[in-house]
C-alpha cells in the first residue's frame, strides 16, 4: 500500500510524469523538422543529418534497459531527477553547438538523460497507481501524452524555426525541465524495489552492445544495403550478442533482466506488440515531416501542422482505448491496433508523391494513429499487470 499522502497526490504525479515523458519523446522527433535548416547552416551532409537524428535515438536504446534497472535498484526519482538535470543542460550545449560532430555528439548525450527518464516515468505510475482500473485510466493518459507527443514535436519545432534560430528546438527544454524538476522534487515520492539484487555488469554490458549494435545495423542498412556482406554480418553478431544476453540472465541468481517471464505468452504478445507499433510509428513520422518539406514544398511550420492529425488521433483514442480493453480484452483490441496500423501503412504505401493531403495523407495518419493507441495503451498495461504475478510465480523479487 502507498502512503495517504501519495495517494492524495496521484493526479498530480501523474502530470509530473507526463511532462517528463512528453519532453523526451518530442525531442525524439522535434529534431525531424530542423534537417533542412541544419543542413543549411551547419553544412551537414546526408549522412550528417541523419546521424544528427539517429545518435540520439541509438544512445536512449542502449541505455533503457541499463538504467531502468539501476532505477528500480538505487532509486526511480532520483534516476529521473538526474536525468532531467542532464538533459536540459546537454539540450543548451546542442542548441550552441557549432559543428555537425558537436551537435551529433549533444543529442547523443541528449539521449542518456532520455534513457534515465523514460521508465522512471512508468515504474513510478505502476507504483502510485495500484488499483487496476485507475491504473488503466493513468496508462491512457501516459500513453496518449506519447501519441500527442510525436505530432506536436514537428509542429513545435516548426513554429521555433520560423521565429527564432535553430538552438531554439533545443532551449525550449530548459524552461519544460525546470518545471518538472521542482515539482518533482515537491510531488514525486522516492520509490525502488525493495529487495534489490546486485548489479548485473555482464548482462549490463551485453545488453548495451547487442541493442546497440542492432540499432547501428538498421541505421546503416539502407545505406549499406541490407544483403550487403557488412548488414549480414552485423545481424549475425546482433543475434550472438542477444544469445549470450539471454544465457547470461538465465544462469544468474541475480539478472538485469529475467528473460523467463517471456514464457508467458500473453506477456510476449504485448512487449512484441509495443515494439512493432513503435517501429512503424517513427519511421512514418521520420519518412512524412521529410515528405513535407522536400517533396511537397512546405516550409517548417507548414510541415509540423500537417501531422497534427496523428496528434488528434492518437490524443482521442487512447484514453478510451483502456476502456475497451477492460470491456472486450486486451487481445482484441491490441489485435485491431496492429491491423489499423497496418491498413494505415497499405494507404501511404500505395500513393504517389502527388497524394492529396486531404485524402490518403491524413487518413493514413488517423488509422495509424488510431492503431498507435489501441496498442500501446492496453499492451502496456497488461504488461505491467501481468509481471507480478510472474515475479511470485518464480520466487522473484
Amino acid at each position: 500500500m502507498i502512503d495517504e499522502r501519495t495517494y492524495q497526490r496521484r493526479w498530480k504525479i501523474l502530470l509530473i510524469l507526463c511532462i517528463s515523458l512528453f519532453m523526451v519523446v518530442v525531442d525524439n522527433l522535434i529534431i525531424n523538422v530542423a534537417l533542412p535548416t541544419l543542413s543549411r547552416e551547419l553544412g551537414a551532409s546526408t549522412s550528417g543529418l541523419q546521424w544528427i537524428v539517429d545518435s540520439y535515438a541509438l544512445v536512449f536504446a542502449c541505455l533503457l534497459l541499463a538504467f531502468g534497472g539501476l532505477g528500480d535498484r538505487f532509486g526511480r526519482k532520483g534516476a529521473m531527477q538526474i536525468g532531467l538535470v542532464m538533459f536540459a543542460a546537454c539540450s543548451a550545449w546542442a542548441s550552441f553547438a557549432d559543428t555537425t560532430g558537436q551537435l551529433i555528439v549533444a543529442r547523443g548525450a541528449m539521449g542518456v538523460g532520455a534513457a534515465a527518464v523514460f521508465p522512471a516515468t512508468l515504474a513510478i505510475l505502476i507504483d502510485v497507481f495500484r488499483d487496476p482500473i485507475e491504473r488503466a485510466k493513468a496508462i491512457g493518459v501516459w500513453s496518449a501524452v506519447s501519441g500527442m507527443a510525436v505530432a506536436f514535436g514537428p509542429v513545435a519545432g516548426g513554429f521555433l524555426l520560423e521565429h527564432y534560430y535553430w538552438g531554439s528546438v533545443f532551449l525550449v527544454n530548459l524552461p519544460i525541465t525546470a518545471i518538472a524538476l521542482i515539482l518533482g522534487a515537491i510531488y514525486l515520492p522516492t520509490s525502488k524495489d525493495p529487495n534489490p539484487h546486485r548489479i548485473d555488469f555482464a548482462g549490463l554490458i551485453l545488453s548495451i552492445a547487442a541493442v546497440g549494435l542492432l540499432v547501428y545495423t538498421v541505421i546503416e542498412g539502407p545505406h549499406r544495403g541490407w544483403t550487403s556482406s557488412q548488414t549480414i554480418v552485423s545481424f549475425i553478431a546482433t543475434v550472438v550478442l542477444f544469445a549470450l544476453f539471454v544465457k547470461r540472465e538465465r544462469s544468474t541468481d541475480e539478472p538485469l533482466l529475467d528473460v523467463r517471464v517471456f514464457r508467458n505468452a500473453r506477456l510476449s504478445a504485448a512487449t512484441s506488440s509495443i515494439g512493432i507499433a513503435f517501429f512503424v510509428l517513427f519511421g512514418f513520422t521520420f519518412l512524412v515531416t521529410q515528405y513535407f518539406q522536400f517533396v511537397r514544398g512546405y516550409d517548417t511550420l507548414e510541415a509540423g501542422l500537417r501531422t497534427l492529425p496523428f496528434a488528434l488521433g492518437a490524443g482521442v483514442t487512447a484514453p478510451l482505448a483502456a476502456r475497451a480493453a477492460l470491456k472486450f480484452g486486451t487481445k482484441r483490441v491490441v489485435a485491431l491496433g496492429l491491423f489499423n496500423m497496418s491498413v494505415g501503412l497499405v494507404i501511404i504505401g500505395s500513393q504517389d508523391a502527388n497524394a492529396a493531403y486531404f485524402g490518403p495523407i491524413i487518413v493514413s495518419m488517423l488509422f495509424l494513429a488510431n492503431g498507435l493507441a489501441l496498442v500501446t495503451s492496453p499492451a502496456t498495461d497488461a504488461v505491467m499487470g501481468e509481471l507480478p504475478a510472474r515475479r511470485l510465480e518464480l520466487g522473484l523479487r
